[in-house]
């Protein structure tokens, strides 16, 4: 789906809720937004630090923000800073990131370059008094994700991960009817990312493979784990209210045999504390059911990515097909069976209705950048917000682990920070 540009005022009409009260206690980090007034007349000077795909895709939505001002673009791959360049050319050009950062023009830094240059740069631009984006996962590992949240914390600078679901209206409106107890008591989240092709990007050379397709190398990426799971694994803690204790799963590469090192076919089982099951699975060889998050209540299910929900008791049949159902049954009825009766469950027919009464126009990406924007000119962290894009990371990076070690994990006592049930340890150095 397309992302579109959508205006705050749009977005709070859409979800539907009456008074500021009720929103902030669902998805308090919308705080953000109770300043915008104030911050009219100021601007956002904003480097993008990594150029490429995701880097293009975030900076064609700042650009639509008139608050923001792009100030510097840097990147080592000439291609995807020309690109960049096209659509803002007055930017200065760095190679360094480094040099970015000494740049004093600059409020705040995009990070969007592959995921293990992430922590030494968000390191170094919270030294530098720079406020940060950084695209997911925020970390190559869980201890440079831990030192990033213990630095973002001791800095005071504010700092947003690329968790545009939390600024989605369906999402927070279907958050809503989840607390409200609407489905019943949650029970089962399962997720799931599915595609269908190499996940390669064209290389003009061979010296260039790494560069550019180091998605598929575990020195620069941890795969499907890090580039798809960080939204969903984030959706279901933001559900049941609650983080899980544990995690086991199984990863391989089954279809694309061709020098990749990461798997293209994983699957992950996350457990809480009271014994519920939050799934993860992802192939690229296969794109039938696409994306989705099903979450399973008693009284029904909400699929968020098609913004949609269903309840168990289905409306009865029209009359006539009612009566021909009931007469196959009384024919069935009459016939003698050995054993125990058995009718197959299949799936609900009901089509559902839509969360925000009709299908989504927006993912959530232009109002969470906006969000970032007036934090950065406020100067104000809104609440939780860090921590939800440093647990969905974490959650992860230690499901990664499970795959390689084949083995279940608790989740690490030294990585908790104060945040749902998870309780932090002795204060650490960084």
């Amino acid at each position: 789906m397309k992302d579109a540009l959508i205006n705050r005022r749009e977005f709070l009409r859409n979800l539907g809720v009456i008074g500021a009260g009720a929103l902030l206690s669902m998805s308090p980090w919308l705080s953000v937004f109770s300043e915008v007034v104030e911050t009219s007349s100021e601007k956002c000077h904003l480097a993008i630090i990594g150029t490429g795909s995701k880097g293009h895709f975030l900076m064609s939505f700042s650009l639509q923000n008139p608050k923001v001002e792009i100030v510097a673009l840097c990147d080592i791959y000439q291609p995807s800073m020309e690109k960049a360049l096209n659509l803002v050319r007055e930017a200065k050009v760095y190679t360094d990131y480094r040099k970015v950062l000494e740049n004093k023009t600059v409020d705040a830094v995009l990070v969007a370059t592959p995921l293990n240059l992430h922590c030494q740069i968000v390191l170094d631009a919270f030294d530098a008094g720079k406020h940060v984006f950084c695209e997911k996962s925020i970390g190559f590992t869980m201890e440079e994700c831990f030192r990033i949240y213990k630095k973002h914390n001791s800095t005071g600078k504010v700092f947003f991960t690329g968790q545009q679901r939390l600024f989605d209206p369906r999402y927070i409106k279907a958050m809503e009817m989840i607390h409200a107890g609407t489905f019943g008591e949650i029970n089962a989240i399962r997720t799931f990312w599915y595609r269908n092709g190499d996940w390669r990007r064209e290389v003009p050379s061979s010296d260039l493979e790494r560069l550019i397709n180091w998605r598929l190398y575990r020195e620069y990426s941890k795969g499907l784990m890090t580039e798809l799971a960080c939204h969903q694994l984030q959706i279901g803690s933001w559900a049941l209210q609650e983080l899980p204790v544990k995690v086991m799963g199984h990863g391989a590469i089954t279809y694309w045999k061709d020098g990749r090192e990461v798997y293209d076919n994983v699957s992950c089982i996350y457990v809480f504390e009271n014994g519920k099951k939050m799934t993860f699975d992802s192939v690229i060889s296969n794109k039938f059911y696409g994306l989705e998050e099903q979450i399973m209540g008693s009284l029904g299910t909400i699929e968020l990515e098609k913004g949609k929900y269903y309840f168990e008791n289905v409306p009865p049949a029209p009359g006539f097909l009612q009566m021909i159902n009931e007469w196959e049954n009384k024919v069935f009825d009459s016939l003698s069976f050995a054993g125990t009766s058995w009718a197959p469950e299949t799936a609900n027919g009901n089509n559902g209705e839509f969360i925000l009464g009709e299908r989504p126009k927006s993912d959530g990406t232009s109002l969470l950048l906006e969000a970032f924007v007036e934090a950065v000119i406020t100067r104000k962290q809104p609440k939780r917000i860090a921590e939800e894009g440093y647990y969905a990371s974490m959650l992860c990076l230690l499901g990664d682990r499970a795959l390689q070690e084949q083995r279940t994990l608790s989740f690490p006592d030294e990585y908790k920070i104060d945040y749902l049930n998870h309780h932090s340890k002795a204060d650490k150095q960084i």
